[in-house]
C-alpha cells in the first residue's frame, strides 16, 4: 500500500465512517484490503452494493494475493436452508439486497451475529433504498458491529440540499473522510513518485477548428432557443461549456423530466438537436474525416428521417459545417488563381485533382512519430532493462481499430478503404491507387496483432438514425448523478467493427518489437479492464491518445506503487479544443464538489446517537406516535388495552421496490411470503395489487390486470388496484388537444380502466404520488381491523382460482339467483349456503329469508317477487324451460 492509501485504511479501521476519495485514487484497492481484512471464517461480513463485474475482480484480486478462504457470492441459485449454512460459516458474504432483506426479517441470517457491513458505491444510497433498509435492521438488533461506507464521487453529494448529510444518516455513521487529489499527503506522496510526462499540444487543422467553431455556434443558439421557449425553469447548468461533458443529458433530464409531458414538439425538438450536435462534435476529434463527413451529410440530407429540425440547418454556422466537412475529404473549393498562395497549410496531405484530399487526423502522425522514438531508444537502451512495452489508451474500440489499422497499412490506406466504402459509393468516386509505401511499409511488417482483421463493415457506414440512439445511450459519469450505472458504456461499444472481439475487455498487440497494446479507454464490459491490461502488460511506456482524468491518476498510482520501474507518458490533446476543455471542465467540478464537502463538513452539526449504537434510539424508533401511547395514564380507573402490533403480509417480489422498507419504519411488521393473488395483504379483506404508470398501461394491454382483478374480486371482500407515480414526473391520461368522449375506445387507459371498474365494481382504485403516501395511506386502512393470516394468504393461489371455486358453487344458478330482487353480491353466498336450490328457496316463509338475508326489506321484496303471480308472455323459451332445470343444486356435486 502507498503512504496515503495506508493512512485512509487506519482512519476508516478505527472508527466507522463515510469515505470520499476523487476518482482513480485507489478506492478499490482501499476496499480490497478490508475485504481481505475480514475473509476469516471468525468474522461475518456483509458486502452491499457491489455490482457482478466489482464482485469477480475482487475475488479474482484476493485470489492472486492468496486469500483463503474467498469471499462467498449469494444469489436466487441457493435455498433457504443452503443460505442459512453459508451464513453460519463466516467470512465476507456478497448477498443480493432483496435476498438479504427477506433472510433479516425471516431471521434466517442471525443479524446478532454479524460482524459489520460494508457499502461500496456509497453515494448511491438514499433513505428509502434496499440498501439503508437492510442497515436500519442490522442497527436494530446489532449495536456493536460496524458500518464502513465507500464512494469515488464527490460530485453525487452535492446534488441537493445537505445530501452527504443525509446518505450518513441513511448509513448510520458520523465520520466523514475526505480525500481529493489535492490533498497534501496524496500530493506529497504522488510528487515524490512522479511519472516522466511528455505533454504534446497539437494544433487542430483550420478544416477541424472552423468545423468546431461552427458546432459550438449552433448548439448556443439551439440553447439559447430551448431558454427562450422555456423562461419558468432554471437554466443556469445549461450551457455550452456544460453542453461538451458528458453528464449533459443528465442535466437536461433533470430540469425538463417534471414537466416533460406539458413540453411542445419545438422544446423536444431543440433537445433532440442538442444531442445531435454534440455527437458530431466528439465524431470531429475523436474519429476520422470520412465518418464525420458522412453524418455530417447524413444530416443534410435525412432531413424526414430525423424529422423537422428546430432551424439550425438554416443558420450560416450550418452552412459552414457542411462546407468545411467537405473540405477535409474533398479539399478546397477551386478558387481563382490570385488566392492560390492562401492554401499553404490547408491539409497535411496536398490537393490531387484526379482525386480527393484525404485529411488525416492530427494525432496519427504524432503516434507514429512516438512509436518510431520508442523504438530507437529500445534499440540504444542497456539490456539489464530490455525493451519496453508500449500500451495505447485511447477513448473507445472504434478508435483502438482505427489505429491499429494506421499503424498497420497506413493512413492514407486507411481513408482510401473507408472512402471507397462509403462515400465513394455513393458517388462513384474512387481514390487514385497510391501505396504510400513509406509509411504502410514502415508498419506492415512489423508483427501481427493479436486478433486478426476482416475489414468487413465499416462503422463510418452506420446510419443517422444508428449513431445518434447509441449515442443517446451513453451514460454519464458517477460522479455527475448519483443513481448512475456501475459499470460505463460508451456510444460505439454497442455496434464494432466485425472484425474486433466484442466490447475488447482483451487487449490487442499491434507490433512485436516494441511490444505494442491497444486498449479502450471507456465501453468495456469489465469497469477494471484497463487496471487489469495495466497490471498484465507492465508498460514502460503509455500513449495517452485521449484525455481520461482517471486514468491519469490511475497512472499516478501505478508509478507510486513501483517507485523502482521507469515510466514515461506521452499525453496527446489538441489545444484549444472541445477535448482540452472536456478534461478541465471534469476536473474543475471535483475540485468545486470537493470544497463545497469540506466546507459542509466544517459546519456539520451530527449528534451522537448518529450511529445507531444506544438502546432504545429515538433514531431508530420505528413507530413516532409510540412515545404518545406509551405516556398515557389510566383514565377512569380503567387500564388502557395494549396495542395491537400491525403486520402487512409482503409478496416477495415486492421487495425490489422502496415501499417494504417505508411501512416498516412506520412501525408495521411486514411478513415476506410468495403470494399468487395480489402483492399487499392488509386485512383478512383488503388485498392490494401495486402498479405503476407503465406497468399499469402493460397490464391492461395483455389483459393481465383483468385477471389479477378478477382473481382478488373472488377471495377478498375489499379489492383494491394502487397506481403509485412519481411527482416528479407528472403524467396525463389524456393529452391536452384531446377532449373528453362518451365512446368506448379499447385503445384509450380512461376506457379500459372504466371497463374495469364496471366489471369489478366492489374493486377501489387508489392513486398515490409516492411510496411515501402509500404507506401513509396503508397504515390508515388498517386502523381497527384485524391482521391478516399468512398461511390463509399463501393458500389462494391460480390454481384454487380455477379448479375449487367453480367445483363448490354451479354458475348458472348462481347468476339466475343475481338477477332476482333483493339478491345482491353482498347476501349471495348466504342464500346459498342456506338452500339447497331454488324449489327450497321459493318453499321458504318471509321470516326464515329475513333471517338468511338480515334484512327485512329484502326479504319482504324477494319473498312478494316469488309468490305473486306474473303475467304470461307469449311462448318464450325461457317460460318453457321446467323449473327443476334452474332449481338444481347450487353446489356441485363431487
Amino acid at each position: 500500500m502507498i503512504e496515503y492509501e495506508n493512512q485512509m485504511f487506519l482512519d476508516l479501521f478505527h472508527e466507522d465512517g463515510l469515505l470520499v476519495t476523487g476518482r482513480g485514487l485507489g478506492i478499490d484497492r482501499i476496499f480490497i484490503d478490508f475485504l481481505k481484512l475480514y475473509c476469516d471464517p471468525g468474522n461475518l461480513v456483509l458486502v452491499l452494493n457491489a455490482g457482478d463485474k466489482e464482485k469477480e475482480y475482487f475475488i479474482d484480486e484476493l485470489r492472486k494475493q492468496g486469500t483463503s478462504p474467498l469471499p462467498k457470492i449469494i444469489t436466487t441459485e441457493y435455498n433457504a436452508n443452503d443460505r442459512h449454512s453459508i451464513y453460519m460459516q463466516g467470512g465476507a458474504l456478497f448477498v443480493t439486497s432483496r435476498i438479504l432483506v427477506v433472510d433479516m426479517l425471516t431471521e434466517r441470517l442471525p443479524i446478532d451475529l454479524v460482524t459489520g457491513i460494508l457499502v461500496f458505491k456509497a453515494h448511491k444510497i438514499v433513505e428509502s433504498c434496499q440498501e439503508a433498509f437492510i442497515i436500519r435492521l442490522y442497527r436494530q438488533k446489532n449495536k456493536v458491529g460496524f458500518v464502513k461506507a465507500f464512494s469515488d464521487s464527490p460530485q453525487s453529494f452535492t446534488a441537493g440540499f445537505c445530501q452527504v448529510e443525509r446518505v450518513m444518516k441513511s448509513l448510520f455513521v458520523r465520520k466523514l473522510y475526505l480525500w481529493p487529489r489535492f490533498h497534501a499527503s496524496v500530493v506529497s506522496c504522488l510528487d515524490e513518485h512522479k511519472a516522466e510526462v511528455v505533454e504534446l499540444h497539437l494544433q487542430l487543422t483550420p478544416a477541424m477548428l472552423a468545423c468546431q467553431t461552427a458546432l459550438l455556434d449552433l448548439i448556443n443558439a439551439c440553447i439559447k432557443e430551448l431558454k427562450r421557449y422555456n423562461p419558468t425553469f432554471d437554466t443556469d447548468e445549461i450551457t455550452v461549456e456544460n453542453a461538451i461533458t458528458k453528464s449533459f443529458d443528465q442535466i437536461i433530464r433533470l430540469h425538463l423530466d417534471p414537466i416533460w409531458h406539458q413540453l411542445g414538439a419545438k422544446t423536444r425538438q431543440l433537445v433532440a438537436d442538442i444531442k445531435t450536435l454534440r455527437l458530431l462534435l466528439k465524431h470531429l476529434t475523436q474519429y476520422d474525416c470520412i465518418t464525420f463527413y458522412n453524418l455530417v451529410d447524413s444530416i443534410r440530407s435525412n432531413e424526414i428521417t430525423f424529422g423537422q429540425n428546430s432551424g439550425w440547418l438554416f443558420l450560416e454556422a450550418a452552412d459552414n459545417l457542411f462546407t468545411h466537412a467537405k473540405e477535409r475529404v474533398y479539399g478546397p473549393a477551386k478558387k481563382t488563381k490570385k488566392v492560390k498562395s492562401s492554401e499553404e497549410n490547408l491539409d497535411p496531405v496536398k490537393s490531387d485533382a484526379k482525386g480527393p484530399v484525404l485529411e488525416e487526423c492530427p494525432k496519427w502522425k504524432i503516434l507514429a512519430e512516438i512509436l518510431k522514438e520508442i523504438e530507437e531508444e529500445n534499440e540504444s537502451v542497456s539490456s539489464t532493462l530490455g525493451p519496453g512495452r508500449v500500451l495505447i489508451a485511447a477513448e473507445d474500440d472504434r478508435t483502438c481499430n482505427q489505429i491499429k489499422q494506421y499503424l498497420s497499412d497506413g493512413g492514407h490506406t486507411l481513408l482510401k478503404r473507408l472512402f471507397d466504402k462509403s462515400v465513394g459509393r455513393k458517388t462513384g468516386q474512387k481514390v487514385a491507387e497510391e501505396s504510400s509505401a513509406a509509411t504502410r511499409g514502415r508498419w506492415k511488417g512489423k508483427g501481427k496483432g493479436k486478433s486478426s482483421a476482416k475489414n468487413t463493415k465499416s462503422k463510418s457506414e452506420l446510419t443517422l438514425t444508428q449513431m445518434v440512439d447509441s449515442h443517446n445511450k451513453e451514460e454519464a459519469d458517477d460522479d455527475d448523478d448519483k443513481v448512475s450505472a456501475s459499470t460505463e458504456e460508451d456510444t460505439d461499444s454497442v455496434e464494432e467493427e466485425d472484425k474486433q472481439p466484442p466490447s475488447s475487455d482483451a487487449y490487442y498487440g499491434v507490433l512485436q518489437e516494441p511490444v505494442t497494446v491497444l486498449h479502450p479507454l471507456h465501453g468495456c464490459n469489465d469497469p477494471y479492464g484497463l487496471v487489469r491490461t495495466l497490471k498484465d502488460v507492465q508498460p514502460r511506456y503509455v500513449i495517452l491518445y485521449d484525455a481520461d482524468m482517471v486514468f491519469v491518476r490511475q497512472l499516478e498510482l501505478f508509478k507510486a506503487s513501483r517507485p523502482g520501474t521507469p515510466l514515461r507518458v506521452y499525453f496527446l490533446v489538441y489545444a484549444g479544443s472541445v477535448e482540452e476543455q472536456r478534461y478541465l471542465t471534469t476536473l474543475r467540478k471535483e475540485k468545486e464538489a470537493f470544497e463545497l464537502l469540506i466546507k459542509e463538513k466544517a459546519t456539520m452539526v451530527i449528534p451522537e446517537e448518529r450511529e445507531g449504537r444506544l438502546q432504545n434510539d429515538p433514531s431508530l424508533s420505528r413507530d413516532p406516535k409510540s412515545t404518545n401511547a406509551s405516556s398515557s395514564t389510566r383514565k377512569g380507573g380503567v387500564e388502557p388495552e395494549p396495542p395491537v402490533q400491525q403486520k402487512i403480509i409482503v409478496d416477495m417480489r415486492e421487495f425490489r421496490s422502496e415501499l417494504p422498507s417505508l411501512i416498516h419504519r412506520r412501525g408495521i411488521d411486514i411478513e415476506p411470503v410468495t403470494i399468487e393473488v395480489g402483492d399487499y395483504i392488509l386485512t383478512p379483506d383488503i388485498c392490494v395489487e401495486r402498479k405503476s404508470v407503465s406497468d399499469l398501461i402493460g397490464s391492461l394491454n395483455n389483459g393481465r390486470l383483468y385477471n389479477q382483478c378478477a382473481a382478488m374480486s373472488r377471495y377478498y371482500k375489499r379489492p383494491v388496484l394502487l397506481i403509485e407515480f412519481d411527482a416528479s414526473k407528472p403524467f396525463t391520461l389524456q393529452g391536452k388537444s384531446q377532449y373528453m368522449s362518451s365512446d368506448i375506445s379499447s385503445q384509450d387507459v380512461t376506457s379500459r380502466l372504466a371497463l374495469l371498474t364496471l366489471h369489478y365494481p366492489q374493486l377501489r382504485i387508489l392513486w398515490c404520488q409516492s411510496p411515501y403516501a402509500t404507506a401513509e395511506l396503508f397504515e390508515e386502512l388498517k386502523v381497527g381491523r384485524e391482521q391478516p393470516d399468512a398461511a390463509a394468504a399463501m393458500t389462494v393461489t391460480a390454481e384454487t382460482e380455477l379448479t375449487e371455486i367453480p367445483e363448490k358453487y354451479n354458475m348458472g344458478p348462481q347468476n339466475f339467483l343475481l338477477k332476482l330482487p333483493g339478491i345482491s353480491t353482498k347476501n349471495v353466498y348466504a342464500v346459498m349456503n342456506a338452500v339447497h336450490d331454488l324449489s327450497e328457496l321459493v318453499s321458504l316463509s318471509e321470516e326464515r329469508i329475513a333471517e338468511i338475508l338480515e334484512n327485512k326489506a329484502h326479504a319482504k321484496t324477494l319473498w312478494d317477487f316469488l309468490h305473486s303471480e306474473q303475467k304470461q308472455v307469449e311462448s318464450t323459451a325461457v317460460q318453457k324451460q321446467p323449473l327443476s332445470k334452474f332449481g338444481k343444486g347450487f353446489k356441485r356435486k363431487r
